[in-house]
Parts: structure tokens; sequence; C-alpha cells
């Protein structure tokens, strides 16, 4: 587990989301009370249970980000659903144990990867004994691996060197290669049959029989091929699922979007009732309750829970009780205006204006913007907002394609090599969809 100090996580965030400073800190303390649990002693550790978040704020004002950016700082598996999802009016949605299994199925990739990345060099070195088989088909290998052909040896050895040198990868080699026999197929599984560790699909292809196919191809893919192979041989996949069970207990991030929309606001009948119910499903979870998954059991105790939503009807205190007093950290996001906006489009790595100036550098086409022309995005964005439905940053995206729709046209067949949008370009292009309001709602 990284142990990165609050102020250092809140400082990696800031690289990425401008602003909401309270909620980064939330989440800084949250994760970083995951190392202090680890650092406490054995009897304690069990007791101490992970604070979980609710983030409350409008849409497109970064609550999912700062969890996605979070759980990607500290290495963990982490996964969003959405509340609505797990039960629509009329008929019941996705089994909520569902959100448990797919965190521990991105936990077994996470540490399937890592595993694959510790037995590399061995894996490679297989592969290179294979290749050079093929390559050599009339030379094999005594059991001591000793040559049976004494003069061959030399020859192995130079192939050796020209393989590791790439001199080699345009030479073809026949592969045996692995085919799926198993008719495509969909296959309709009751609910809850996953809980009990039934895969329909993999009974169906253990029930046909492996078909292998010999293909012709260039010696570079096949090295490839045969070191992914060789490394799934080596991969102990019970230690993978061992590691990736304890990884979704320890580390695992459960990121609870639209949560206000299963909170009832006074009780009673239909909807209400349906959405009450799924708040009752949520609670053993979020509590602390055993999942079957087909690794295994997965404990959910101190799994971090992060809920959120836009809270513009129902109030976090509409939750029930129970749910409420699982959640103890309450934050609430600021809306971004004019000002926030500027700085998204220019301060993070991964800024929008930086996102155009890549793609368009494709077209050999330096992009560029005057200080201006951002100022004028950003308060168009803010007025749109306004205006309309307040969608946060997200507003920016439409706002900039609707901005570069011509030039992403036309870049192909351009002749400049350097262009800068200017605050008139700006104007000219936006002024009449903002000021006509009707228009902006149906293309900003």
């Amino acid at each position: 587990m990284t142990n990165f100090t609050p102020r250092e996580i809140v400082s990696e965030l800031d690289r990425y989301i401008i602003g909401q400073r309270g909620a980064k800190r939330a989440v800084a303390v949250a994760l970083r009370n995951r190392w202090r649990r680890q650092q406490v002693p054995a009897e304690l550790r069990d007791e101490i249970s992970p604070k979980n978040i609710i983030m409350i704020g409008a849409t497109g004002v970064g609550k999912t980000e700062i969890a996605r950016r979070l759980a990607k700082l500290a290495q963990a598996p982490f996964i969003k659903v959405e509340a609505s999802k797990f039960t629509e009016v009329g008929y019941v949605g996705r089994d909520v144990e569902s959100m448990v299994r797919d965190l521990v199925e991105l936990a077994i990739i996470m540490v399937r990867e890592e595993e694959a990345k510790k037995v590399r060099l061995k894996a490679e070195e297989r592969a290179e004994e294979k290749l050079l088989d093929l390559l050599l088909p009339g030379e094999r290998k005594n059991l001591d691996g000793d040559d049976e052909q004494g003069g061959s040896s030399a020859t192995r050895d130079k192939l050796r060197r020209l393989l590791r040198m790439g001199e080699l990868d345009s030479r073809f080699v026949e592969l045996e290669t692995e085919e799926s026999t198993v008719p495509a197929m969909e296959v309709l599984t009751p609910p809850g049959a996953e809980d009990m560790g039934l895969n329909i699909k993999e009974m169906f292809g253990n029930m046909f029989p492996k078909k292998t196919k010999r293909r012709r191809i260039a010696v570079s893919e096949a090295r490839q091929l045969l070191i992914d192979q060789e490394a799934e041989k080596l991969v102990d996949m019970d230690n993978v699922q061992q590691l990736a069970r304890e990884l979704t207990e320890q580390s695992g991030i459960i990121f609870i979007d639209e949560i206000d929309k299963v909170a009832s606001k006074d009780g009673g009948q239909g909807p209400e009732v349906s959405r009450e119910g799924v708040q009752r499903d949520i609670l053993p979870i979020v509590e602390g309750s055993t999942v079957n998954t087909k690794y295994g059991p997965v404990k959910t105790d101190h799994i971090l829970f992060i809920a959120a939503g836009a809270f513009h009807v129902a109030k976090p205190s509409d939750l029930i009780p129970e749910l409420q007093g699982r959640f103890p950290i309450r934050v609430e996001l600021d809306n971004l205006g004019e000002e926030e906006f500027v700085r998204i489009l220019t301060e993070p790595k991964n800024s929008l204006v930086n996102q155009y100036q890549a793609l368009m550098a494709t077209e050999k086409i330096t992009l560029s913007f005057s200080p201006e022309a951002i100022s004028e995005i950003a308060r168009t964005a803010a007025q749109v907002n306004e205006q309309t439905e307040n969608i946060g940053a997200r507003r920016l995206h439409t706002i900039m394609e609707k901005l570069l729709e011509e030039i992403s046209f036309d870049a192909p067949e351009m002749n400049e090599t350097a262009l800068t949008i200017g605050v008139e370009q700006v104007r000219n292009s936006l002024q009449d969809i903002v000021s006509d309001e009707d228009l902006s709602r149906f293309i900003l």
C-alpha cells in the first residue's frame, strides 16, 4: 500500500482536478487512514472500519474524477456503479452483490499482470528456446539440455544472437495456436448463479475438445505469442486468486454514483418502496458482509465506499438512517464558474487545450489559443450553464467541439501549419448559438 501523506495525495490530485479542496482533503485522509490501519496491532486492526464518504455536488464538478484518480494513486481496484441501475421501477435490476464480484474481477486482472511481470524474464527465455526449435526443426535437445547433434549448437548460438538483434523478425515460422471450439451463444443464467461459482460458458468450454491450428506468422509476432503463453503457464493462478481477494478486501474502492436517486423523500408506495429496497440491499455490503464469488468468499468490511449524488431534490437525510450512519463523512463540492473553467482549460496535465493540440498535431498543425480566447470560452461555458442546465465542466467539451468543428473537418486538407484561435473567432463561432437560448439547449 502506498504511504503518501494527505498533503502529497492532495498535491497529486491537484495535477488533474481543479478546486474542490474539501473533497480532496476528505479522500486523502480516508486513504491515509488505510495505511495507518495496516500499522496498528493485529487485534485492533479488524475493529477499525473505513470512514465512508458522501460527495454532494452537481454533475460535472469532479466527483467521479476525484475517486478514480485516488484509486489510481493507491494502485487499488476501483469500480463505479450507479445506484439507480440496481432497481428500475417495475422490475428488479442488477443484484447489488455484483459490484463486489466486478471489483474482484478487476483485482484478478491487476494481480495477474503484476505476477506476469515477475516471471517475464523466465517466460522470454522459454519463448526464445521454443522459437529456436521452430527455426531449427531438425535439432532436438535431450533431457539434460545437451544437443543430440553436436555440431548444431554453434548454429543455434548464431541464430540466438541474430534473434536477439531482431535480424530474424521478418522470417516466418509455423506455430500451433489453440482455437476455441465453443459455439458463440448468449447464456442466460438465473440471478445469483454466479454466487455459487457457476460459470455456464466455462462448463460448456470444458465439454468441447481444445482444437489447435497451425499458423504461419512472423517471428516478431510469434515471439510475443510465445512469451504470453509461457508467462500464463508460469503464473500460479491459485496464488493470483488469493492475492486478488486480499487486495479487494484491504484496498478496494467502490464508487456508488446517483445515490440520491434511491433516496426516498417521504416513504409511501410504488417507486418510493422500490428505492428504499435498493438502500436496504446496499446496506449489508457497506456494513460489512461476505460475498461469494467464483474466486472464493470476499469480505466487504474494509472496502472504502464513496457515494455521490447531486441531491437537488432529495437530501442526504432522506436516506434510511442505517445507511446514513455508514457514511460518516459528508463533503459538499463547489459549483464551477468562469474562473475555474479558465484553470480547467489550461492547468491540468490532460487539459482540454492540450488534448486538442495533440489531436491537431497528428495532422501536422500547431494549434494555439490566445489567453483572451480561453477566457471567452470559459465565460461562454459559465453563461450557457446559467441559462440552461448546469452540467459543470462537461459544458467545456460541447463548446470546444463546436468551436473547432470546421478546423477538425478541414484539417487533413489544410495548408497552414500553425493556427491561433483568437477571441473574435470564439465570439463569431458561438455568439448566435449563445444568444438564442432555444438553440443553445440543442447545440451546446
